[in-house]
């Protein structure tokens, strides 16, 4: 098996001039993003970071994410890639309950969060550095580390869920699950070395780490960091650095497609990767911008991602077909698979080896618990076709069961968006006596109307069973940094919500 070190290294000496990460301020090609982040490495390992250690990181989208990235994974060590909104005792449990040996963040950062950061500093080393400027002049002032000689299945990456429902939970990744992603996404979208990928999603995320950065170390190409998403900027920032593709996130696309009404095929961008693009969004940027979405299925836990929209598997509405590398299935509340067009919980198991998560860090009852039957238990709902494209349904904890039915939150809100003046919405569960859960739809407005207008304009889009007993509007969607809905948040505010069945038997 191969590791990441091997991987750069192929890269620094099979295409050593080539571009490999270009920012405002930095531009690096193959050779020096592997030189200075073996030099990094051994920078280091001059706080005493080992192999085994884990290692938090707090930076922002910036080239030195990466060089940090690369230089702990030579190491050995795993990274612990912390959300840089955290505060708080949310900063501070991820610190704890990763057992970190040292701390390495941003100045920046660590000035605006020194407050919350430094209770959970006790006993950890704290390694701070300013930019790329600060950070490569210590690494230069040390020679380069040798090579890391550990294996492909050797424990790399800690990567928090994002906790919208309890706890956030770490999950262990090895080196493998990171470079079989970046593997089949080159294949799946035909990456190559001429493409340029824009990164403006948080580098501590998933989905940029195993989407763009695994893929351009597969096939060379470059990496694009933008310090975050900007509609204004994005296709002027598309034209300036030439980029031909992009991940996402589907709030991110919703957005484009909202700010910028006037087609725009001017620009070099060609396709884009991500999940959670709704239909009628995924339609338009195609229509719109002539930017394909390839349309995933994913998570951290399951090495990223085992289902997508290939360029020779495509199928408008779905998540894709597996990936050859992993088995994917439906299956009932007793694991048994069920028929096509059946809903059902979404499970995962390797062909390969190593290519899912390694387990949850020090939780062995959750990683337990989803590993039923030798399945990865992904606690999302979905059906598969009869030609094997996978459809995702929402997760099994946010589904509404109402009456005896069991409604999910996505199909409602795919609708409402529909609708002119709904720039966002969110379904929940409510507590009823009568149902054991109502729904409420929480809707954030263009222009004002009326609440009652919900379910005349739901009525025939979807089930009558389906229609929301309570709206709210709201000025802004709860998220976490990683566009995921706060729908407890949700559950839990009250304020000037509209009980459309008292209106009706008043």
């Amino acid at each position: 098996m191969t590791t990441l070190t091997d991987k750069l290294i192929h890269q620094a000496q099979t295409r050593p001039d080539a571009p490999a990460v270009v920012s405002d301020t930095v531009s690096l090609t193959w050779a020096e993003l592997c030189d200075l982040s073996l030099r990094t490495s051994t920078f280091l390992r001059g706080y005493g970071i080992e192999k085994g250690d884990h290692v938090a990181l707090l930076c922002g989208n910036r080239p030195a994410f990466l060089v940090a990235w690369f230089a702990l994974a030579n190491i050995g060590a795993v990274t612990v890639s912390l959300n840089t909104g955290l505060v708080g005792e949310g900063l501070r449990y991820s610190v704890r309950q990763c057992e970190a040996k040292a701390v390495l963040v941003e100045r920046s950062i660590l000035e605006a969060k020194r407050t919350d950061l430094e209770p959970a500093l006790d006993g950890r080393t704290l390694i701070v550095f300013g930019g790329e400027e600060d950070l490569f002049a210590a690494a230069g002032a040390h020679a380069p580390d040798a090579p890391y000689d550990g294996l492909g299945s050797d424990p790399m990456s800690i990567i928090y869920t994002s906790g919208t429902t309890g706890l956030p939970k770490g999950v262990l990744n090895c080196h493998e699950a990171f470079l079989a992603s970046g593997l089949w996404m080159t294949r799946f979208l035909d990456i190559v070395e001429s493409d340029r990928i824009m990164v403006f999603l948080p580098l501590f995320h998933t989905n940029p780490q195993m989407y763009a950065v695994m893929s351009a170390l597969e096939v060379g190409c470059t990496l694009v960091i933008r310090p975050k998403f900007s509609v204004s900027t994005f296709f002027d920032d598309a034209r300036r650095f030439g980029c031909t593709m992009f991940t996402y996130v589907g709030t991110v696309l919703a957005m484009i497609m909202a700010r910028r009404t006037e087609p725009d095929f001017d620009h070099p961008l060609t396709r884009c990767v991500g999940g959670g693009c709704p239909q009628e969004v995924w339609r338009a940027v195609e229509d719109r911008f002539g930017i394909k979405p390839h349309e995933l299925y994913g998570m951290t836990e399951v090495g990223g991602w085992v289902t997508g929209n290939s360029a020779a598997a495509y199928r408008f509405g779905s998540c894709g077909k597996a990936r050859p590398d992993v088995e994917v299935a439906v299956v009932d509340g007793q694991d048994n698979p069920l028929p096509p067009g059946t809903a059902g919980e979404i499970v995962v198991r390797p062909k390969a080896p190593f290519t899912l998560l390694l387990g949850y860090w020090g939780n062995p009852n959750a990683t337990w618990d989803a590993s039923r039957n030798f399945w990865f238990h992904t606690g999302d709902s979905g059906m598969m076709d009869e030609d094997g494209y996978l459809y995702f349904l929402g997760r099994l904890k946010e589904i509404i069961r109402r009456g005896g039915e069991n409604i999910s939150p996505f199909e409602i809100e795919t609708a409402l968006l529909h609708h002119a003046e709904i720039e966002d919405a969110a379904v929940v569960a409510v507590p009823d006596p009568i149902f054991g859960e109502e729904i409420k739809a929480v809707i954030v407005a263009r222009r004002p109307f009326a609440a009652n207008e919900v379910r005349g304009f739901l009525k025939g889009r979807v089930a009558d069973f389906m229609l929301p007993r309570y709206v709210q509007f709201v000025d802004a969607i709860p998220r976490t940094e990683t566009q995921k809905i706060q729908r407890r948040a949700l559950q839990e505010d009250t304020r000037d919500v509209v009980d459309l069945e008292a209106r009706e038997h008043a």
